[in-house]
């Protein structure tokens, strides 16, 4: 199958031009709550006020400009040590396991006056999204134009998503219809201010917690039932998210405690609780910190700049595959959407190609691949002496410790939106400076082995992800080596009552040869391993196809027709990967057949437990299982940002329709 390679140059700043490893890294402080209220069945809640705004960020080294972005911080602070900061990423939200987190969600992109703020980057309103300027009939739809529209400079929608939260109603989920614009003064007359699913929802927020709902804002509860893991938060608008995202909106939320969490996790020497690598930011440090931080969110973004500082992100096609138009009403092509993007600068907790420095002690390092459409491979190979252990993911702790290092090379392979919980030990490392680097590529991945089956990341730039300055330890590391850790047993889901079949599909120009016009989601007719299944494409815009009941278990085979690999993400739930296989593709009859006498290939060690986020890989089908609990309209979606901003994102129904719901 073709393969359309979007192209790694960006804006006017040549990121060879940028000083490496000159900034320090910023880790990120914890978010003050507001106040901690009494709401829900006696429990407290942690209640937090968050705005997202405008601001001058210094992304790039000191001596070059810096960059207006958007971020999330906190309006309030229960005492007066709480940081009160806007910044891209955010401040960690520290939520305690079964303690709920209710969060007022704030859009104030509005400039001193109230008059609202346009967007950073170019809107393409030639998708289906969340279009304020269609008004109550017009929202949440594909306008029709008679000629190729310029971008839209109207108010910005959004609305937040937890990502990996698991029993949230579907009111707080961050629903791609629930969006609402700021409370800006100059707003016209005929815009929508909210989104098809805002007032509904706003119902089930009164109803449910107590909370109503205004102008600007909507307020949101996280139960907070995930076993102990590492989320993370960002915006989840109709048709804008790959945009929103990358001016800033997104961070750590990170949930402890209970029965998975670190105080479950022993030392096999002595059967005595384990000491992981500690301590983590908390509430009410001073910042800049007066102490070390031996646990440490990472968050690895790709970016590209212009020389006055701004962030550059293409305004037209031209820039992925030389497509000038014709576009809107000639062609297919949208003029402005562009299937992948590729920074060309790594930016790491908001600063491009900082450094950490480390003793030669443990660490504990959560990892985020918070990228657009780059998938990565980090690759701790040039760093002599290195142990590397994967104890966790998505989902909280993995099954047993994976020793990276040992087993595979040092590397680690991280989809879109995937986490990884790593204890690196830095022990046998002799003092000095080094890399961590990156091998996957600057282009879309496929599967396979770095320099063999795909050219990997320009080694100068995108090749190098931060800087490690190790340094001696200056007292005796507590922590218990990683290949003694005993973490908390997985408790397995429920044998499955139901099987879907589901594929993925990427829908080339009918007007320009090997073009992508868009990439879908669809549904399959048939047993792939008796004869070819014939697939369907369905639309953002088109009936709920996935409605499982509520508590049932069901395994979802997601077969892959496309070229490339996709991360594919499902909101409320987290699963367990089971397995993959090879699969015939015949994209001119829409068919796919499981490879006759084919294995299935048992999922990596890293992918033990649950996850919330998986590779599905060209030309096989990937089996999870899932149990849908919390009834209401969800979604799942490829976390190729690009993708999910035009139709690879479906809605799911748990349970019946809700009285009332929008149709």
């Amino acid at each position: 199958m073709p393969i359309a390679l979007a192209q790694i140059p960006g804006g006017s700043l040549d990121p060879d031009e940028i000083a490496k490893f000159q900034t320090p890294l910023l880790i990120p402080p914890v978010m003050p709550r507001a106040a901690k209220i009494n709401k829900v069945a006696g429990k407290q809640v942690d209640y937090y006020e968050i705005s997202v705004k405008q601001f001058a960020q210094q992304i790039l080294p000191d001596g070059l400009p810096a960059t207006i972005v958007w971020g999330y911080g906190a309006l309030s602070a229960k005492g007066n040590r709480g940081v009160l900061l806007h910044n891209a990423p955010a401040l960690t939200i520290e939520a305690k396991w079964n303690t709920p987190v209710q969060v007022k969600w704030i859009n104030e992109l509005t400039d001193d006056v109230g008059n609202y703020l346009p967007h950073l980057l170019p809107v393409d309103p030639t998708l289906h999204w969340a279009n304020p300027p269609g008004g109550i009939a017009g929202r949440d739809m594909r306008p029709d134009f008679n000629s190729t529209p310029p971008p839209y400079t109207g108010p910005v929608p959004m609305v937040t998503h937890v990502h990996g939260a698991v029993g949230v109603g579907d009111e707080s989920d961050g629903y791609a219809e629930a969006w609402y614009l700021p409370a800006a003064s100059n707003i016209p007359q005929d815009f929508a201010h909210e989104g098809t699913w805002y007032g509904f929802f706003a119902s089930k927020a009164e109803a449910s917690f107590g909370e109503t709902w205004g102008p600007g804002f909507a307020t949101f509860q996280y139960p907070n039932l995930n076993r102990a893991s590492t989320l993370w938060y960002h915006d989840h608008t109709l048709g804008m998210t790959r945009l929103n995202v990358y001016a800033g909106p997104a961070g750590f939320y990170l949930v402890r405690g209970g029965p998975d969490g670190d105080t479950a996790v022993s030392d096999t020497r002595s059967g005595m609780p384990a000491q992981l690598p500690s301590p983590a930011p908390r509430e009410n440090d001073k910042f800049p910190p007066n102490k070390t931080y031996y646990e440490i969110p990472i968050a690895i973004q790709d970016r590209s700049f212009n020389v006055d500082g701004s962030l550059f992100y293409p305004d037209s096609r031209d820039f992925f595959d030389d497509i000038t138009g014709p576009f809107i009403p000639d062609t297919d092509i949208a003029p402005a959407w562009n299937p992948e993007f590729f920074g060309n600068t790594l930016m790491v907790n908001g600063k491009t190609w900082p450094f950490q420095t480390v003793e030669q002690v443990r660490y504990r390092l959560r990892l985020l691949n918070g990228c657009q459409s780059r998938f990565l491979i980090l690759d701790f190979g040039n760093i002599p002496g290195v142990e590397v252990w994967q104890i966790g993911n998505e989902g909280g702790f993995l099954a047993a410790p994976v020793n990276l290092s040992a087993d595979h090379g040092n590397r680690l392979l991280m989809g879109l939106a995937e986490r990884a919980d790593l204890i690196v030990d830095f022990s046998n490392v002799p003092v000095g400076n080094y890399v961590l680097g990156n091998v996957g590529p600057d282009e879309p991945f496929g599967g396979g082995e770095p320099g063999l089956d795909f050219e990997i990341a320009d080694p100068a730039t995108t090749g190098q992800v931060l800087e490690f300055r190790v340094v001696p330890a200056v007292a005796v590391d507590p922590s218990t080596p990683p290949q003694f850790l005993q973490l908390p047993a997985i408790t397995p889901l429920p044998a499955a009552s139901v099987t879907r079949r589901l594929v993925l599909i990427e829908e080339v120009s009918d007007f320009f040869a090997d073009a992508p016009a868009e990439a879908l989601l669809g549904t399959l007719a048939g047993d792939p391993a008796e004869e070819p299944a014939q697939w369907s494409k369905r639309l953002w815009v088109e009936p709920v196809t996935e409605n499982p009941a509520v508590g049932a278990t069901e395994v979802w085979e997601l077969y892959n027709a496309t070229a490339d690999a996709h991360p594919v993400h499902i909101h409320e739930v987290v699963f367990e990967v089971i397995d993959r296989q090879d699969i015939f593709v015949n994209e001119d009859e829409r068919q796919v057949q499981l490879v006759p006498a084919s294995a299935p290939i048992p999922a990596e060690p890293w992918e033990s437990g649950f996850k919330d986020t998986v590779i599905a890989y060209p030309g096989q089908v990937t089996r999870l299982r899932a149990q849908f609990n919390s009834p209401g309209q969800f979604v799942w979606h490829c976390h190729i940002l690009e993708h999910e901003d035009n139709e690879m994102m479906r809605p799911v129904r748990i349970g019946p329709l809700q009285p009332g719901q929008p149709d």
